[in-house]
């Protein structure tokens, strides 16, 4: 059975989603942009910072369900300029040290909000 995950250690969903839903097996977490749990939009900031709160707030998630970042199965990285990725992938290897999941990494038009990256994750319990 499918049930909403919601934590305040996140930013707060935006729009008609949830952070992230569960059943007893699997989570998967909505895209995470690089906001912080007040809301403030880190667009301004280099890739690798943007990558780094985009993965705090999948960790915080992941947390609030008494799972970590070795328990996640995958990862799909939006980036709107895929010149990024070596950025992106150092501050996202540092997160995935032990065995790093299957990931996708994918340049699209546009991230939401005018980020460079947006990241999802789906772990396992």
């Amino acid at each position: 059975m499918k049930r909403l995950v919601s934590t305040d250690d996140a930013p707060a969903a935006v729009g008609a989603y949830s952070q992230a839903t569960t059943t007893d097996d699997l989570l998967f977490t909505a895209g995470q942009l690089p906001l912080t749990t007040d809301g403030e939009l880190r667009d301004d900031e280099p890739v690798a910072a943007q990558t780094r709160q985009c993965l705090e707030n999948v960790e915080a998630i992941l947390a609030s369900e008494g799972l970590g970042m070795d328990d996640v199965l995958k990862v799909s990285v939006f980036l709107d300029d895929i010149d990024d990725f070596e950025e992106m992938n150092e501050t996202y290897a540092e997160f995935f040290e032990a065995s790093p999941p299957a990931r996708s990494a994918i340049e699209v038009g546009n991230v939401p909000k005018g980020a460079a990256v947006e990241i999802e994750a789906i772990a396992t319990r």
